[in-house]
């Protein structure tokens, strides 16, 4: 299979540069599988397709505000972006400029309030960096962090919480789960009230969801691996609505990694903690998922092939033609689509 089998066209202006004013009042395109068919609604109207028994899987990882802004000591201004925790206060790190900073170079952020010791260049160019502060690490990052935006917004992010789900809970992420951004406080109590329930999984979505897919040929492609785990009262909620013949319906494609990795053949998933690189592209048969919640995609990009996978190709292609043609905004800010 082709990697270019996955390209559409999408004007520039489509690519949504900032989050709607009212988080459930973004556009909700509808795919019935069954019935090959495509309806345009507003994203709270997803309420009307869900049923009593069904159980919503969402994805509570919070964002990190991992972008630094810094000096070296020669007053060079430098930018880091925090990629994982490797242990204590040591970190790996994206950093720019990359030539300028060598092992032992020390860079000072917001007046002192944290410091950094460049410890080693690690495979790929990322660096391992001690950080130096007084206090609490995550509480520093919240005063002076950004939020590590896609590559493809260009606007600053007034509100840093607009990149947060309402029920983001564990920091870890370097990118926020956009498919749960939609979801308001009061929609969710709706949604329980109507008999669904809501269960959640943790996965800590990595830099490496934004790589391109370099092969031409989808199945030579090597996933990146994200962490993950769920507990056992959320196990529970998904196998409950399994045995009684309701739907698993995950919001996001994270969602949908966690559960496809942890099920049996059966569908039936247990609590769980480890790494994913679950890689699900057209041929995939889906064990646990039933329904999808998610945001339009990348062209070429591994979502683009597993939403393709769920939903089939040409249909899916034929949705992203018609959602161009209907104006949708695309991507991380952009609207979203209920695959059912």
């Amino acid at each position: 299979m082709k990697v270019s089998d996955f390209k559409y066209g999408l004007p520039e202006e489509l690519i949504a540069q900032t989050p709607i004013k009212k988080r459930d009042e973004s556009k909700l395109m509808v795919l019935e599988r069954k019935k090959q068919t495509i309806e345009h609604k507003i994203f709270k109207d997803i309420i009307d397709y869900l049923e009593p028994g069904d159980v919503l899987v969402r994805n509570n990882t919070k964002v990190l505000p991992a972008r630094l802004y810094g000096k070296k000591e020669t007053g060079a201004n430098v930018e880091f972006l925090l990629l994982n925790n490797l242990e204590g206060d040591i970190w790996e790190c994206i950093v720019r400029p990359g030539n300028k900073l060598h092992v032992g170079t020390k860079v000072i952020f917001k007046d002192g309030l944290l410091k950094a010791n460049i410890l080693e260049v690690m495979p790929g160019g990322t660096r391992k960096v001690q950080f130096e502060y007084q206090g609490i690490f995550n509480e520093i990052l919240d005063q002076i962090g950004l939020m590590p935006l896609p590559p493809y917004i260009h606007e600053e992010l007034k509100e840093k919480d607009r990149y947060q789900t309402v029920y983001a809970k564990y920091e870890g992420s370097a990118a926020a789960p956009t498919a749960g951004l939609h979801f308001t406080p009061e929609l969710l109590e709706e949604i329980q009230k109507k008999g669904i329930s809501i269960a959640n999984v943790t996965l800590h979505v990595g830099i490496g969801t934004f790589r391109p897919v370099k092969e031409e040929t989808v199945e030579n492609h090597e996933m990146h691996s994200e962490h993950f785990y769920i507990k056992q009262e959320d196990a529970d909620k998904i196998n409950q609505a399994k045995q009684n013949g309701k739907r698993v319906i995950a919001v996001g494609t994270t969602s949908c990694r966690v559960l496809e990795t942890i099920a049996d053949d059966k569908g039936m998933v247990k609590p769980t903690e480890g790494d994913t690189q679950i890689f699900i592209y057209p041929g995939y048969h889906f064990k646990c998922l039933d329904a999808l919640v998610t945001n339009f995609h990348l062209p070429e990009s591994t979502l683009l092939m597993l939403v393709s996978a769920l939903a089939g190709r040409e249909y899916i292609m034929k949705a992203y033609q018609e959602a161009v043609k209907e104006k949708y905004r695309f991507f991380s800010f952009g609207d979203a689509m209920f695959i059912m």
